[in-house]
């Protein structure tokens, strides 16, 4: 493993450069925003990224410009980089267009899926009970996000996914944030509950409806906001 992927900064004083140091800074900026180590409107650095991955300048410019084709990062003119800040209607509008890609996950999920993915499902629904029982709202929070992923997976619609990968890291901040609210927990449970159930029992049309209702109630808790969500820019 070379020291751009271990995250930390090499030995040597020759730092990596091409094409693997520009796919390295994209998959850790990737990564932090998906567990919420970078936050909206956080300034990124390109001599602090550079020294942090071991990489070139110019390849932590070159990743930069990759992530901000992508919506994920916002370069301001004389100012640098910073994570894209995304309003609440651009928040709703992301997930109606997850709603569509990831019913067609769960439909496939449901028809496609081997027994041993099916208990794998069983097992995270568990484990959501449990999760929400102990009030253990981070780890209830972590285990929507592995339920989403498994489901997308199990499908083997690849293209779904990876637009879906695209979204879904836009929306990291949010998806948490709404797990925080109180009794949120208990109100999405039974929806992760029945999106887990139609897929085990091979029903593609219930799958297909549980997924849509689910992404359908983070919606209406997304139009309930009277003030956004995101995190005040940083720096």
């Amino acid at each position: 493993m070379s020291a751009c992927e271990k995250g930390a900064k090499p030995v040597t004083t020759a730092p990596i450069k091409g094409a693997a140091a520009r796919s390295c800074v994209s998959t850790h900026i990737r990564q932090a925003l998906r567990v919420g180590d970078l936050v909206p409107g956080q300034r990124l650095v390109v001599q602090d990224l550079a020294e942090l991955l071991g990489v070139t300048r110019s390849s932590v410019r070159e990743a930069l410009a990759d992530l901000a084709s992508d919506d994920l990062v916002e370069i301001v003119r004389n100012r640098g980089a910073r994570v894209r800040v995304i309003s609440i209607e651009e928040a709703v509008q992301i997930t109606e267009c997850r709603s569509a890609l990831e019913r067609v996950c769960a439909r496939r999920a449901a028809v496609h899926a081997t027994e041993a993915q099916r208990a794998e499902l069983t097992e995270v629904g568990n484990q959501l009970r449990a999760a929400v029982a102990e009030n253990a709202v981070e780890t209830y929070s972590a285990l929507n996000r592995r339920l989403h992923d498994l489901i997308i997976d199990f499908s083997g619609q690849v293209v779904a996914k990876r637009q879906l990968e695209r979204l879904n890291t836009q929306m990291v901040r949010f998806q948490f944030r709404l797990a925080m609210r109180p009794g949120r927990p208990q109100q999405s449970l039974p929806q992760l509950l029945s999106i887990i159930d139609a897929v085990v029992s091979g029903d593609a049309d219930a799958a297909d409806a549980a997924a849509g209702a689910q992404l359908a109630s983070v919606i209406d808790e997304l139009r309930a906001s009277r003030t956004s969500l995101s995190v005040e820019p940083v720096g």
